[in-house]
């Protein structure tokens, strides 16, 4: 059985002439689309849209069904990286509590020339203020401090500020203290004497919501 012959029309002049099977190929791979061509063959009384004509609306109706899907998809696929975006942490206020005035002062430098925003403090006491005037983003906080132990302090970061990412600092980094450091809250543990790449690769791990 012969195929059937569709003339295809754009604009005002005969665009082609071609068989059924590949008129309906071009339609369903959205080749032509509605309101774009005019179709005519033998037993028309005319030209005539292509997306009204019986034949040849399930192409039409595959085309778009498929297009529909892979716009859900983009839609999808465009949330999800907008949530993940999202979910990254912001870092950029940052608090070194320790009772080492050197070490402040060149952990300080080192971020601030990183580009965050830096405050120091040497006693619990002055930490907890520096807490309450302006809250920062993350708190390196050391164990051993002239007014007491570091870890003591956890539990009111975490009611005063539970958003707060909070790094253990220190030479006494035990398993058992480290365990105990987890439990009250902080989210990482740092060995002295560490180096700037270390303080670095922690607050990356840390925008990016993971755990040491």
């Amino acid at each position: 059985m012969q195929e059937i012959k569709w003339d295809i029309k754009r604009g005002v002049g005969i665009y082609r002439v071609i068989y059924d099977s590949r008129l309906k190929q071009w339609v369903s791979t959205g080749k032509l689309k509605r309101g774009e061509t005019m179709v005519w063959r033998s037993g028309f009384s005319g030209w005539r849209k292509p997306e009204e004509l019986p034949e040849l609306k399930p192409s039409f109706i595959f085309w778009e069904k498929h297009q529909e899907k892979l716009q859900l998809k983009r839609l999808k696929q465009k949330k999800s990286k907008e949530q993940g975006v999202s979910q990254k942490r912001q870092i950029r206020n940052i608090l070194i509590v320790d009772d080492e005035k050197d070490l402040c002062l060149l952990l300080s430098g080192a971020l601030i020339a990183k580009g965050y925003h830096v405050a120091t403090a040497n006693t619990k006491r002055d930490g907890m203020l520096c807490l309450k005037k302006a809250p920062p983003d993350l708190i390196l906080l050391d164990l051993k401090l002239p007014d007491g132990d570091g870890i003591n302090i956890l539990s009111k970061i975490r009611q005063l500020c539970p958003q707060i990412l909070v790094t253990i600092i220190s030479a006494y980094g035990s398993e058992a203290r480290r365990e105990d450091a987890h439990k009250k809250g902080a989210h990482d543990f740092i060995d002295k004497p560490f180096t700037e790449s270390d303080i670095l690769k922690c607050i990356m791990r840390l925008r990016r919501g993971k755990r040491a």
